[in-house]
């Protein structure tokens, strides 16, 4: 059976999105709140900027093993970004068209960790003895769907949850979660004027009642000023583990703007192209959003 690959990799695409809207209450609140001030008609007038990935640097797993499924659908990998305090790498690529999201693939360095959180991460991963995308239909994407929204390894425990988490929240987060999409991003230059900066579109998520991430300041801006992101604090929600249920941090959104590059600043909005406007990642930006899931962010009062 043969498959179109921009129908199959938008059909991927909406297998990610879908079970991620149901469990992450905040992308209804927001989009609902954003047709109710008339910033958009429908959900699907929403640019997403980018979508986030975790992964664990294991044999058979981790960057090199998820990004086979996004550059035969067309993607290009780009830039490096390393984490040393978070012990990450990560990449992003860009999509082979602008109606498509960036990809930012994180993974943590397993072999940085204290021997006794590898070992913990040995115990769920170690059966993985070859790649399971290089066995994946690839170009269905019905079976990727179900392959990136499905089990790689067991559920873990309580205790070895916890474990994890005190030395790395990152790991605890993608122990449980595997490839779950970690977040989606509203391009918030994208729309109408009073909200397409991120000073007045954190005011108006605010007034709704949305938590935002303060790692950092509540806007993380890149060292050349051309990017700037937000993000909510991930809802904590009810987890149901090996040997019991406990309460963790979900997923989250996140909100970025991308001014126009030097060469294209005097050109008015209705002339500025995606090409136009700074591209890419910059990594003292997202290791403050990584927080989001983070115990600091999400145990504090609201």
């Amino acid at each position: 059976m043969q498959f179109d690959n921009n129908n199959a990799l938008e059909e991927i695409l909406d297998s990610l999105f879908k079970p991620y809207r149901e469990r992450v209450p905040d992308v209804a609140r927001i989009s609902n709140a954003m047709i109710e001030r008339g910033l958009i008609r429908d959900k699907s007038d929403i640019i997403n900027d980018h979508i986030a990935f975790r992964t664990l640097g294991v044999p058979n797993l981790g960057i090199a093993s998820l990004e086979k499924i996004f550059i035969h659908h067309g993607y290009s990998k780009r830039d490096y970004y390393y984490f040393e305090d978070k012990h990450l790498n990560a990449f992003w690529y860009s999509p082979p068209s602008n109606k498509y999201p960036r990809i930012f693939i994180s993974e943590l360095i397993v072999g940085e960790l204290p021997k006794q959180q590898q070992q913990i991460i040995k115990k769920y991963t170690g059966h993985i003895n070859s790649d399971p995308v290089d066995r994946l239909e690839i170009n269905d994407p019905e079976k990727v769907g179900e392959f990136l929204n499905g089990s790689l390894w067991d559920l873990p425990t309580v205790e070895d949850y916890n474990d994890l988490a005190e030395v790395s929240e990152y790991a605890s987060w993608v122990i449980f979660n595997r490839y779950y999409l970690n977040h989606y991003t509203i391009s918030v230059h994208e729309l109408p004027n009073g909200y397409n900066t991120l000073v007045t579109f954190n005011e108006f998520l605010e007034s709704n009642g949305i938590r935002l991430n303060t790692s950092g300041g509540k806007i993380k801006v890149s060292k050349d000023g051309l990017l700037k992101q937000s993000s909510t604090v991930a809802k904590i929600v009810e987890a149901s583990f090996a040997n019991g249920k406990q309460n963790i941090a979900g997923s989250y959104v996140e909100f970025a703007e991308r001014l126009p590059l030097p060469a294209y600043q005097r050109l008015d909005k209705e002339s500025i192209r995606p090409e136009h406007r700074r591209d890419g990642f910059e990594s003292s930006n997202a290791d403050r959003i990584f927080e989001s899931t983070y115990k600091e962010q999400t145990s504090k009062d609201r």
